[in-house]
């Protein structure tokens, strides 16, 4: 079975929004919700400065905290790579999944149910990429099996020096953020 992760360049993303947009058509996010954002950090002492631009979403953690919390079981591991998924039917919107993820990737859509990045599962099992990487301009995003060494994602982490978002939470992200 495949584990299924990113590996975002963040020496190529240039924050232009096309993964955002093409997340809310492929999607329907409604108005006003994000399922992934571009975040601009910026580091050191000046002049020593460093900036990462990257684009952010659910995490897809192998320690979902989000999972665990939820009291209908309407957030789960998708045998669909080990995505993190969210059965609106069960949601009840309690919110509990929301106060669990430390990535603040969830939302509540406005028919009452919890929402976030399904790593676009409905385009995956037709073996297609995720909206985001297939529309990205500079190519920054990869998306693959993190447990083949042949993916593309995989072998771009062995390669590239990486960070993963909050380590210390211990949710074992499955995004990696090349540097």
């Amino acid at each position: 079975m495949a584990r299924y992760g990113m590996a975002i360049d963040t020496k190529k993303c240039v924050g232009c929004m096309d993964c955002v947009v093409a997340c809310k058509t492929e999607n329907n996010v409604p108005e006003g919700y994000n399922r992934d954002w571009i975040t601009n950090e910026t580091a050191g002492k000046f002049p020593a400065l460093r900036q990462e631009i990257r684009t952010e979403r659910c995490n897809q953690c192998d320690n979902p905290p989000c999972v665990y919390c939820c009291p209908t079981g309407a957030s789960h591991i998708s045998d669909t790579g080990g995505i993190v998924m969210i059965d609106k039917n069960k949601c009840i919107g309690c919110k509990a999944c929301l106060a669990a993820c430390p990535y603040n990737a969830r939302f509540v859509h406005p028919e009452g149910f919890a929402s976030k990045c399904t790593f676009c599962e409905q385009r995956v099992i037709q073996g297609e990429k995720p909206a985001c990487v297939e529309v990205c301009p500079t190519y920054c995003m990869n998306f693959g099996d993190l447990d083949d060494p042949l993916s593309i994602v995989s072998q771009l982490i062995s390669k590239r020096p990486n960070h993963a978002l909050l380590p210390p939470a211990g949710t074992k992200p499955q995004i990696f953020y090349l540097t």
